[in-house]
């Protein structure tokens, strides 16, 4: 590496550990300044972790996924039936009618049975995203979205129709002990802290990953898969590690999302395809797909938007949701990122020549 280079290098990385500090700060800050909406602000990680990990397939690699969602609502279930099947009988507690007060249970076998499911959502993310990216990650293009979209209809019926996790009647999960206001909120700041946690570890985790040399890969299988593969780079192999590393920071996210909402629907909360299934691609796109802050500006505009429609145009908020994307796809098509990039790249260390940007406009 040159001395510019490495120059360069360094105060990306510098800016890069200024900018986590101060959103860092912030959000530790945020749940005390606004405790009425902690669950809401829990729910904004959760936005920036699907965000992050549909832009590894979508943004660096260039195969857009719709069935990233499989992940999330698998690792949702496996940690469900971990926290709830050691304690009570599942298929009892499960049956239509017989679930109207949350089980019941001490702190010990609460968090006992937390952290395992957390666990075992992220293995589950990650065993099937590596079991299905042999199969699926075959395909290109379209194909490859006709694919993954038709995967996520046939898992959630899966789930929809399996009487043991309660089928469509859904699954109460169990409360954290403790009642009062107190209580309440201290339940709120331990999924706050826990999705905070989650969402900074998938930030740097692919930060670093991005920077390695299967981040040079798969950039080079999105610009060309062909070339790519005439160099010898393995490009099904690197396909389904990234869909695997995806599958496994939403494995985590969907058991973590189950227990801040604390009711799993297969098809309106877990495979929630039509909902957080397109939202993950439109925030990413918003904020500007392949980049590193993209994904984390779009969780933000789309996420903080979504509240605001849900707040003041409830019964119209899907209409002005699909005005936004139409807006999204005509006005910013590069997103935010990539129109900021365009019209000022000496901010992301571009140099541009100035006569031949003269003589262009001429």
């Amino acid at each position: 590496m040159t001395g510019v280079g490495r120059t360069a290098a360094d105060g990306a990385s510098r800016r890069f550990v200024v900018l986590c500090l101060v959103i860092g700060a912030i959000s530790i800050i945020a749940p005390f300044v606004f405790p009425a909406i902690v669950k809401q602000l829990s729910i904004f990680w959760v936005m920036v972790i699907v965000a992050y990990t549909w832009d590894t397939m979508g943004g660096q690699l260039g195969y857009n996924s719709f069935g990233n969602i499989v992940f999330f609502g698998a690792g949702l279930y496996i940690s469900a039936i971990i926290q709830i099947a050691p304690f009570t009988n599942m298929r009892a507690y499960t049956a239509a009618g017989e679930q109207g007060s949350a089980l019941a249970l001490s702190m010990g076998q609460y968090l006992g049975g937390l952290a395992p499911g957390l666990i075992a959502g992220a293995l589950m993310g990650f065993a099937l995203a590596f079991a299905f990216g042999f199969v699926i990650l075959g395909l290109r293009g379209h194909y490859f979205a006709i694919g993954t979209l038709a995967l996520g209809i046939f898992i959630a019926q899966i789930f929809a129709n399996w009487e043991y996790v309660g089928a469509g009647s859904g699954i109460t999960m169990p409360d954290l002990p403790g009642r009062g206001r107190a209580s309440d909120q201290d339940k709120s700041l331990l999924f706050y802290f826990l999705c905070f946690a989650l969402a900074a570890a998938t930030v740097v985790f692919l930060r670093w990953l991005y920077a390695t040399r299967f981040g040079l890969a798969i950039n080079a299988i999105r610009d060309d898969e062909d070339k790519a593969e005439a160099m010898g780079i393995a490009t099904t192999l690197y396909k389904v590690v990234a869909w695997s590393v995806s599958g496994f920071f939403l494995g985590i996210c969907g058991a973590l999302y189950g227990n801040i909402v604390r009711f799993v629907d297969p098809e309106e909360t877990a495979f929630d395809g039509p909902g957080l299934g397109v939202w993950m691609v439109l925030m990413a796109v918003l904020g500007g797909k392949g980049s590193l802050w993209g994904p984390l500006i779009g969780a933000v505009l789309f996420h903080a938007t979504k509240e605001l429609l849900w707040t003041y145009l409830l019964g119209f908020q899907n209409i002005a949701l699909g005005l936004l994307v139409v807006v999204i796809v005509v006005f910013f098509p590069e997103g935010i990122m990539g129109w900021i990039r365009a019209r000022w790249p000496r901010l992301f260390g571009e140099r541009v020549d100035l006569g031949a940007q003269s003589e262009a406009a001429r």
